[in-house]
C-alpha cells in the first residue's frame, strides 16, 4: 500500500471529491491518509470471483433484494473509508444512502448485509483495524478469508493454518467463529450456502 497525496489528514468528504472518476487503481482512506491498494492477483482474484459467484446464486435463490456492486466505498468514520473485496448490499435500504447514486458510497452499516475481505500481506488491517471499524459501523456479518494462513497467531492460533473466520454482530460486538479444511461454513445471512473451506480456498 502506498500513500498517494502529501496533504494529511484528508477528510472522507475530501477523499470522495478527490477520487478519480476513471481509474483502474483502487484507493482507501486510512485515518486521513489516501492509500493506493495493491491490485489483487492470482489466487486472491480467483477466490474472490468464486465467492461472488456462489453468493449471487444464493441471492437469486432466496429472491432477496441484495446485490454485489462491482465496487463501492464504505464510510467507516469521518477520516476512513474502505473498498472491500466483496460487499453484499440491501437494495431496499439504498434510499437511506444519500451518496450512493453519485459516488457509490455506503454510510449506514444496516445497508450492508455482508462484507468480505480476502487476506493478503496487510493481514493486520483485516483482522484488527477493519474488523473494529465494521463492528462499530454495525455491519451484521464480516468474513475474513485467510487462504494462506497469514494472520497473527493471536487471531488464528499456532501453528498458523489457512482459516476462514466469520464475525457475527451480537449485541453490538462481533462473535467470531473459525472454520478450516472440510468444515462447512455457517453464515447467518446465507444459511443455505453449502460450501466447505476447502472448496473456497481451492475453487479449481
Amino acid at each position: 500500500m502506498v500513500a498517494v497525496v502529501d496533504k494529511i489528514p484528508i477528510s472522507f468528504n475530501e477523499f470522495i471529491d478527490w477520487y478519480p472518476e476513471v481509474s483502474e487503481i483502487h484507493y482507501e482512506l486510512r485515518r486521513g491518509v489516501i492509500t493506493q491498494m495493491p491490485k489483487p492477483k492470482g489466487k486472491h482474484s480467483e477466490i474472490t470471483g468464486f465467492v461472488i459467484k456462489k453468493l449471487n446464486y444464493i441471492i437469486d435463490e432466496m429472491q432477496a433484494p441484495y446485490f454485489i456492486p462491482r465496487e463501492c466505498i464504505i464510510k467507516a468514520s469521518a477520516d476512513t473509508g474502505y473498498e472491500p473485496d466483496i460487499a453484499v448490499v440491501d437494495r431496499s435500504l439504498l434510499a437511506n444512502e444519500p451518496r450512493w447514486e453519485s459516488a457509490s458510497v455506503i454510510e449506514c452499516g444496516e445497508s450492508v448485509k455482508l462484507v468480505v475481505e480476502v487476506v493478503s500481506t496487510n493481514w493486520r488491517d483485516d483482522y484488527a483495524v477493519k474488523m473494529s471499524d465494521y463492528e462499530n459501523l454495525g455491519i451484521n456479518e464480516y468474513w475474513i478469508v485467510d487462504y494462506l494462513g497469514l494472520g497473527g497467531r493471536r487471531y488464528i492460533g499456532s501453528p498458523k493454518q489457512p482459516t476462514f473466520s466469520i464475525c457475527r454482530l451480537v449485541d453490538g460486538e462481533y462473535e467470531i467463529q473459525q472454520f478450516r479444511g472440510s468444515d462447512r461454513i455457517r453464515s447467518s445471512t446465507f444459511p443455505k450456502l453449502q460450501l466447505t473451506v476447502d472448496q473456497i480456498f481451492n475453487p479449481g
